[in-house]
């Protein structure tokens, strides 16, 4: 791992464009239990929802990725789908960083709730969001989003629901943005 302060203000956090989209799927690619999906849907993310994604770039090297969404019936909440970090950038706060970026975002002040979905496998994301309600001072609850058997015959495990909310301060943001 990198410590933080050897990335120091070579990284940079901004919204993705269609240029991001091979390397953002390179990089889920070597993210797992992340699900890799297409290259596609990795250029519209890029294209149609980048004011609620992000990139880390590092000596322009994309590094980090996360994308999100308004959540369609909820307009105070901010769905996060995938949030994935480089192997050797991974534990630096590259991902708190991420996400404090779209939170902090002037066209996003109205979102008071952040949900994202866990699969059991994924410890690191667990951690990544339990310790963002403690850095807000938020809330957080767990409950079962989609069982093993909505999956058919993959081995896919359960996806468990964390909602995390009210937002009561924002997370700081350490990293320059563009």
């Amino acid at each position: 791992m990198i410590p933080r302060q050897e990335i120091g203000e070579s990284l940079i956090i901004r919204k993705p464009d269609i240029n991001d989209g091979i390397a953002i799927h390179e990089l889920v690619s070597r993210s797992p239990p992340l699900d890799l999906n297409s290259l596609y849907s990795y250029l519209l993310f890029s294209k149609h929802f980048k004011g609620t994604s992000a990139v880390a770039e590092h000596k322009e090297e994309i590094v980090g990725y996360t994308s999100a969404y308004n959540h369609p019936q909820k307009e105070d909440t901010l769905f996060v789908w995938q949030v994935a970090v480089k192997e050797g950038f991974r534990g630096s706060g590259i991902a708190r960083e991420m996400i404090s970026n779209i939170l902090n975002r002037r066209e996003l002040d109205k979102i008071k709730y952040l949900e994202t979905t866990v699969s059991p496998d994924n410890q690191a994301s667990e951690s990544l969001f339990t310790g963002l309600a403690t850095k807000t001072g938020a809330g957080i609850t767990k409950t079962l989003f989609f069982s093993q058997n909505l999956f058919g015959k993959s081995d896919h495990p359960p996806e468990y629901l964390l909602r995390i909310g009210p937002l009561n301060k924002r997370p700081l943001k350490k990293s320059r943005t563009v």
